[in-house]
């Protein structure tokens, strides 16, 4: 093992393959600011690791001799609450499985894992460049901030997940934090915002575990549709809504292109294709389409939420939860240039404070929530009168 250095991002690399391990430094080799702390090759080594370099971010293979990356996620999570990891999955049914079940159960992120075959090194490369390592920057990067401001409150992943203890509901709204200007002193209250008739969610980087929180709050069924976009491939979000159904008052499935919209429903986006709503007429009806990427995403929130502005105007409802990057934040203004409502998760319950950040710095959100708030906001602004 390595002596940290701790001007750089201190990464412990947990996998079982020689040759992983070697493409990964090699692609880490190129940022200065992006250290290995340190190896380890099954999940036994990376618990004792984890005690002994207390690196910044934890990349952790799944499938590896001895002890998984499963149990040792599990594990890990029992002393480092707020350690970000990063999962390394294969994109196949099996490894998809095995990625959401991390990601649900306190992963912060996963990348698909690059094949090793001969031939395929510099496409392995690749893969690492544009995908892990602005993630381990990212996650790296949120840390020294959090150090940095002596951020002491509770992150996203030390809260318990919604099967895991049973959750009590406030008897009122939690008052959330309010981001417009006031108004001067003796002028008339704010009028309260009109009930919005559905909510659309925007989420990246934590938000599995975010999803999973939010809906294993509810009591009882939403009475609109709530669609989402979570950033995620094919498969994987097919396994994601399946998991939200079994833990939620709600069910969460992905739709397909031409379904009438129903009350009372979770649409979550599958993997690789953008969701947007039209009018067919009478009925609204969800189209999913393969356009290129938006803000580098695929499906993007921006498409989303902008295709809902434009049907429901000022009686929608814009969620902004964790994630890296800035989509959304365009589909925002266009919820608030309809008169709609727009919230947005606080930086210190976001794994990554970036798509909240945006549309909070532009002053596009009504409210600023922490996580465990949020829901309860959502049924107070969706609420019947």
């Amino acid at each position: 093992m390595f002596e940290p250095q701790p001007a750089k991002i201190q990464v412990l690399v947990v996998d079982d393959s020689s040759m992983m391990r070697r493409i990964i430094t090699t692609a880490f080799d190129k940022h200065e600011n992006i250290h290995i702390a340190g190896y380890a090759a099954n999940g036994i080594e990376a618990i004792e690791a984890v005690r002994k370099l207390q690196p910044d971010v934890v990349v952790l293979d799944i499938e590896m001799p001895e002890m998984d990356g499963l149990a040792a996620l599990k594990e890990i999570r029992k002393e480092h609450k707020r350690l970000p990891i990063v999962m390394f999955s294969t994109l196949t049914q099996k490894g998809a499985q095995a990625a959401v079940m991390a990601l649900t159960n306190g992963a912060t992120d996963y990348v698909g894992k690059p094949t090793t075959a001969a031939g395929s090194i510099n496409e392995a490369l690749k893969v690492l460049e544009d995908e892990l390592i602005p993630k381990v920057i990212g996650l790296g990067e949120r840390v020294r901030r959090r150090e940095s401001l002596g951020n002491g409150s509770e992150s996203l992943l030390a809260k318990p997940l919604p099967n895991a203890l049973p959750l009590t509901k406030p008897a009122a709204p939690v008052q959330p934090i309010i981001v417009k200007t006031m108004p001067p002193l003796g002028a008339a209250p704010p009028v309260l915002a009109a009930p919005s008739k559905a909510v659309v969610i925007g989420v990246s980087t934590g938000g599995p575990m975010a999803l999973m929180q939010i809906f294993g709050e509810l009591t009882h069924p939403l009475h609109v549709p709530v669609f989402i976009v979570q950033h995620m491939p094919p498969t994987f979000t097919t396994l994601l809504a399946a998991r939200l159904t079994a833990t939620s008052e709600m069910t969460i499935r992905e739709p397909e292109s031409g379904e009438v919209v129903e009350p009372g429903m979770v649409y979550l986006a599958p993997g690789g294709q953008h969701m947007a709503l039209v009018k067919d007429g009478a009925k609204l009806v969800i189209q999913l389409n393969t356009d290129p990427p938006e803000n580098s995403c695929r499906p993007a929130v921006d498409v989303l939420f902008r295709s809902a502005a434009h049907i429901y105007g000022k009686d929608l409802l814009g969620v902004i939860l964790t994630g890296m990057g800035q989509d959304g934040l365009k589909g925002c203004e266009q919820i608030k240039a309809k008169q709609g409502q727009v919230i947005a998760q606080d930086e210190a319950s976001s794994v990554i404070w970036g798509m909240p950040m945006a549309v909070v710095k532009n002053n596009l959100a009504d409210a600023v929530l922490p996580l465990d708030k949020v829901m309860d906001e959502i049924i107070f602004r969706t609420r019947k009168v």
